[in-house]
């Protein structure tokens, strides 16, 4: 009897090795986290808010067609702070909070053809709804949306390799099959009309770098 269980031990033991490899599988979610720097495209903001970029944060979540393209949709926030002439609508203001809160869905294209490949280049775009929000001292809150689009480009870099036994543990217990580093490029443009009747974009230049997970 033991020398039964013993063999059928030896016999699983390549099936539970198999199912514990998240290359093994296929994944199909992909989730990003990431934040960095907004360059709006508003001329003289530097003048409004004492600066030429912002912070931006986002997080993304896509599904995956198959291996080369996913679909997703993403969502993110851009605040800045400044004192002086308010953009968009041409009044005299104090302390000027602007808010962006970017909402996207992309199509993805990546170039990665191995679940093991350690440098994955990929670019995409699609469609954008731009929040925006504006509250000026002694002044009501301007709100309000409008419509555009956008285009980013970026690489991931494959983690798992740098700690396989924690990328093993990682897919068992958290289901993730792949870790990545990546850096990313957005462009988005997203158009509004001032008082004054002049377009205005609201949109601009993100340099981005953050975490995704596949699972």
């Amino acid at each position: 009897m033991k020398k039964l269980s013993l063999m059928l031990a030896l016999f699983l033991l390549p099936v539970v090795v198999y199912g514990a490899d998240p290359s093994a599988e296929r994944s199909h979610w992909s989730l990003e986290l990431k934040g960095g720097m907004f360059y709006p495209d508003i001329e003289n903001w530097k003048n409004y808010y004492g600066s030429d970029k912002t912070s931006h944060y986002a997080a993304a979540l896509a599904y995956k067609l198959f291996r080369q393209l996913e679909v997703g949709i993403e969502g993110g926030y851009i605040r800045d702070k400044g004192q002086g002439l308010a953009p968009g609508h041409g009044t005299t203001a104090g302390s000027v909070p602007n808010k962006l809160f970017p909402l996207e869905a992309f199509i993805l294209l990546l170039g990665v053809f191995s679940e093991t490949q350690s440098l994955v280049p990929y670019a995409g775009g699609g469609w954008t709804r731009m929040y925006y929000q504006e509250k000026i001292e002694f002044q009501d809150t301007i709100k309000g949306y409008t419509d555009g689009y956008h285009g980013r480009a970026g690489i991931q870099l494959l983690l798992d390799g740098l700690d396989q036994d924690a990328a093993n543990s990682f897919y068992l217990v958290y289901g993730v099959h792949h870790t990545y580093l990546f850096f990313e490029a957005q462009y988005t443009r997203a158009m509004i009309e001032d008082l004054s009747g002049q377009s205005i974009n609201l949109g601009g230049t993100s340099y981005l770098a953050g975490l995704l997970f596949e699972f």
